[in-house]
């Protein structure tokens, strides 16, 4: 005789036969079976309602939080556009594109997982950092080269990038052939005519505007003359300039990399509309999601009304750098560089046998006059 195979439907059915014929108490029926006597008369009611005995759907018949089909083709639509948003990104520019009855973050996450536009890895990795900013536009600028890449025409390009440390607005994204100083030169004059001058620019040891020996360069003569203090980062730390090095990691994502470019005119002509839309249009983290350009302002100190020899107080006790770079300090001579041949320079005594070097409104180093060397070559704004 074949087993007769018992189900969950079986069983309700059984126990809805002996609640009918009322043979058994229903409170003993109902532990007999295992069950509450809640769930017991919810199975009677429904058999005897005709409605059956099978598991209904515990999903509202209208849910008034769904996303329609529209609003979710919208961000998934934006999503494409900018592949490389988030949910709170991609919220903050629909809001400002007068956007309405928007999902919240998460809702805008599970739609963009659904999709496949998220890997699970990419979520892991977004975990929040602290940020430290300068307290004003124009305080602080980070320049940098990102790291080159080829195009088309087989010659490399070297993006040069400058960015406000405060606002993180793009103030230059130019498509270089070098690094070479010739070349960085009138572009940098552009970009300081346009939005004026820092109180500071930090950069990285290298060439065109670091000398990886402690030197002055040309470039740092150059910015102690218009008043702007020259920083650089420690070696092999990138780190230091933190907020160029994200950027540059944006703009790979954004753009190099998803695309090829013909030569540095084609390069340029797809960096000009990317940085303004990082500036104006891509909503910024660290902004609470503001775009950089409503956080920035030009500076007021002009190249033009800047650029003027260096002059010093009367009685000011002054040594001439000579022809080779040096200078003379109780008949020994120490050097500083062929960058400020023929340039004068202030001593300060600022301790026993130590003699401070300063150039215009910069201390540029410091000499142990009893041991004869230099104790110190790094550069400061003088209070």
């Amino acid at each position: 005789m074949p087993w007769k195979e018992i189900t969950v439907m079986s069983q309700k059915e059984a126990f809805v036969t002996a609640a009918i014929q009322k043979e058994t108490s229903f409170s003993t029926l109902c532990a007999a079976y295992g069950i509450s006597r809640k769930t017991g008369y919810k199975w009677l009611a429904r058999y005897l309602d005709g409605e059956g005995l099978a598991e209904k759907s515990r999903r509202p018949h209208l849910c008034s939080g769904k996303t329609s089909p529209e609003i979710e083709d919208l961000i998934l639509n934006e999503r494409a556009k900018h592949p490389t948003w988030g949910p709170r990104k991609l919220m903050r520019s629909l809001e400002n594109q007068r956007y309405t009855d928007l999902p919240c973050k998460s809702t805008i996450e599970n739609i963009l997982k659904r999709n496949g536009c998220i890997e699970p890895e990419a979520s892991e990795a977004a975990t929040p950092y602290m940020r430290f900013e300068r307290a004003r536009p124009n305080e602080l600028w980070q320049m940098d080269f990102k790291g080159d890449f080829a195009m088309v025409n087989g010659q490399r390009c070297y993006p040069l990038t400058i960015l406000d440390d405060h606002s993180r607005y793009s103030l230059c994204l130019n498509a270089n052939s070098g690094t070479n100083y010739k070349e960085f030169l009138p572009i940098f004059t552009r970009v300081v005519e346009e939005y004026g001058l820092p109180d500071a620019i930090l950069c990285d040891n290298g060439k065109p505007w670091g000398d990886s020996h402690g030197g002055i360069t040309a470039f740092e003569v150059w910015m102690m003359r218009l008043g702007v203090l020259p920083i650089h980062g420690r070696l092999k730390h990138p780190q230091t300039q933190g907020k160029d090095e994200r950027f540059h990691r944006t703009l790979k994502n954004d753009l190099i990399k998803r695309r090829a470019f013909l030569d540095l005119a084609d390069a340029q002509a797809a960096f000009d509309p990317w940085r303004r839309e990082y500036n104006e249009e891509r909503p910024h983290e660290s902004l609470n999601l503001d775009v950089p350009a409503k956080h920035y302002r030009p500076s007021k100190r002009k190249l033009s009304e800047c650029d003027k020899p260096v002059i010093y107080d009367s009685g000011a006790r002054l040594r001439k750098v000579n022809y080779k770079g040096y200078i003379s300090i109780y008949r020994k001579r120490y050097f500083l560089s062929d960058s400020l041949i023929g340039e004068y320079i202030q001593l300060n005594d600022c301790e026993e046998n130590v003699v401070a070097l300063q150039y215009g409104q910069f201390e540029i180093a410091r000499i142990d006059l009893e041991q004869g060397i230099f104790v110190s070559k790094r550069r400061s704004k003088v209070t």
